[in-house]
């Protein structure tokens, strides 16, 4: 049963928990390496690079990492420091303002590298001989795992019903030649939800991956071209590619395209163990498993699905138009008799574009816009932050309470956004605006980019006076909280408070021990665990349905 905490009595608790926890600390605690890669790049087939003795194109550029250890494998290669780290020592030794000024949504890009470091790295994320132990903790066909083999310019879906065995996978993939796809392989695999986690906070977007294993001689799949950016990671074996020129640029869908219609191939390489490839969505592609070799892994990393501006215009234009119609009474006015019924949309067409001009200039004014469902979608549905352990510094707080003396900072800023909503009344049904924060601290890694799965919201609603108040938390690295553009000293506290029982705040140079924090922790739960906390902000805990579950499950179609 929900239970409506008055001010007093909540912090009348968090002032004995606080008390608490100093009595139990002062009980308790009295007493880099560098490899050099090389860059080929292709522009288009008649332009080559100029190759060395060696093949390769000249200009050797090290690259910036930190020497970190990954559980039971190989350091790592790769530069966790922050998001934009990650990215630029991923396609390193391309700098990222080349990339994106060059590159993004423009043309392919491939790197070869010749280093065995990053070919060990690479081939720690995944491997043929991990299925195995994967497969022993229940793999569906379909939902997990999908098996296929290009025949004759065709896909052949060669899937089983239900469970996955091992040895008949094996068998599949011996005998009948055929290409494993693992659906979003970073549910599993440490190091690869580590990565994706970080590429989410640096492009805004949600990441999804899979890995696709093919045999000696063959091809998984016909040409085709996506709706993603695409971020190809080579890991064992070879594999021969052919791109080309998209008929579609930065297609919004997903698209099988006949051989007849291709042309021929715009780039044509082989990639190996510690190679990299990046094309845009729409680019045409298939790829095939040399004869004679050894199977081939890599796994696609994928960002960047219905996230274009007109995919930004259809979420922030329903919200935009609603504004507008209270104020604005021809937006109010009837539709003519019979509207609906007519072929002709001449005459509606002329006046929806009045509309439309009245709607462009409202928006220049426009400070805040009302997000119906993308900014929510990509924090409800993306990976929780990357820990070791039980992650515990995600759902209890840290350090001491805030007070109106205290000097907060934003922590976890790239797993939380502030956005304006409407929020309906369920006493008369009137609707209103309100300020909504969401994050993913609590977000659940097993069931990310799986669309058939439920997803769960996390986090706070406020009353749109406290907009100046939290741009204040948000926009800089530290603030006093009695200095915060509050009326009163008891919303400032109640606002601080409440960004500290979701784990969003922490005072500055504050730190628990480890002991103590696990102490709170209990409290915490059993004092509030029914509780909506304080009269002004209210906690959203509710399950949803994933907007775009057809997108999402899409994103798992048979791709390479």
């Amino acid at each position: 049963m929900k239970v409506a905490w008055s001010h007093e009595l909540c912090v009348h608790h968090l002032l004995m928990l606080e008390l608490l926890v100093n009595l139990t600390m002062c009980a308790l605690f009295s007493g880099r390496c560098t490899s050099s890669l090389l860059c080929l790049e292709d522009r288009t087939m008649p332009k080559k690079a100029k190759p060395t003795g060696n093949g390769k194109e000249e200009g050797s550029v090290p690259c910036k990492q930190v020497k970190i250890e990954a559980a039971g494998g190989p350091s790592s290669i790769l530069n966790f420091e922050s998001p934009s780290d990650l990215f630029e020592s991923l396609i390193s030794p391309i700098k990222t303002e080349t990339f994106f000024r060059e590159f993004w949504e423009k043309k392919p890009l491939l790197i070869q590298r010749d280093d065995p470091a990053v070919a060990t790295y690479y081939r720690s994320l995944f491997r043929l001989s991990d299925l195995k132990s994967l497969c022993s903790r229940g793999m569906y066909y379909g939902r997990d795992i999908n098996v296929c083999r290009c025949v004759n310019g065709k896909k052949k879906v060669l899937n089983k019903d239900g469970k996955v065995h091992f040895l008949q996978l094996r068998k599949d993939f011996d005998q009948k030649r055929a290409t494993i796809q693992f659906h979003q392989p970073q549910r599993f695999k440490d190091e690869l939800w580590r990565i994706q986690e970080k590429l989410e906070c640096y492009f805004g977007s949600l990441v999804g991956s899979n890995v696709y294993i093919t045999p000696a001689g063959s091809q998984g799949l016909p040409p085709h071209y996506d709706d993603v950016e695409v971020f190809i990671l080579q890991l064992e074996g070879e594999k021969h590619w052919c791109l080309y020129h998209p008929t579609v640029p930065l297609a919004r869908e997903y698209s099988v395209e006949a051989e007849d219609r291709i042309g021929r191939p715009t780039h044509e390489f082989t990639l190996k163990p510690g190679d990299f490839l990046y094309f845009p969505r729409g680019t045409i592609h298939q790829a095939d498993t040399p004869p004679g070799l050894a199977h081939s892994t890599h796994v696609t990393i994928s960002t960047y699905q219905n996230n274009s501006w007109g995919d930004f215009l259809l979420d922030t234009m329903s919200g935009l138009v609603f504004d507008t119609a209270k104020e604005d009474l021809e937006f109010r006015a009837g539709i003519p008799r019979q509207l609906l019924l007519q072929v002709e949309a001449t005459a509606v067409a002329t006046r929806l574009s009045g509309f439309l001009r009245t709607l462009a200039d409202r928006l220049e004014g426009t400070k805040e816009l009302l997000s119906a469902d993308m900014k929510k979608d990509f924090v409800m549905n993306r990976l929780p932050p990357y820990h070791m352990g039980d992650g515990s510094e995600f759902s209890t707080p840290g350090g001491q309470l805030p007070r109106l003396d205290s000097t907060v900072r934003l922590q976890f800023k790239d797993h939380t956004i502030l956005t304006v909503g409407l929020h309906q009344d369920q006493s008369d049904g009137t609707q209103e605006k309100m300020i909504y924060i969401y994050h993913s601290l609590k977000n659940r890694r097993e069931t990310h980019m799986m669309g058939n799965e439920e997803t769960e919201s996390h986090g706070l609603r406020f009353p749109l006076s406290h907009m100046d108040a939290l741009k204040q938390i948000w926009g800089h690295p530290a603030v006093s909280v009695k200095n915060l553009k509050l009326p009163t000293d008891e919303e400032k506290e109640n606002l601080v408070l409440s960004l500290w029982t979701e784990c969003l705040i922490q005072q500055k140079g504050a730190r628990i021990k480890e002991a103590s924090q696990r102490w709170m922790s209990w409290y915490v739960s059993s004092v509030f665990k029914d509780a909506m906390i304080w009269t002004g902000p209210e906690r959203m805990e509710g399950r949803h349905s994933i907007r775009r579950k057809g997108d999402r499950n899409a994103w798992n179609m048979l791709r390479e």
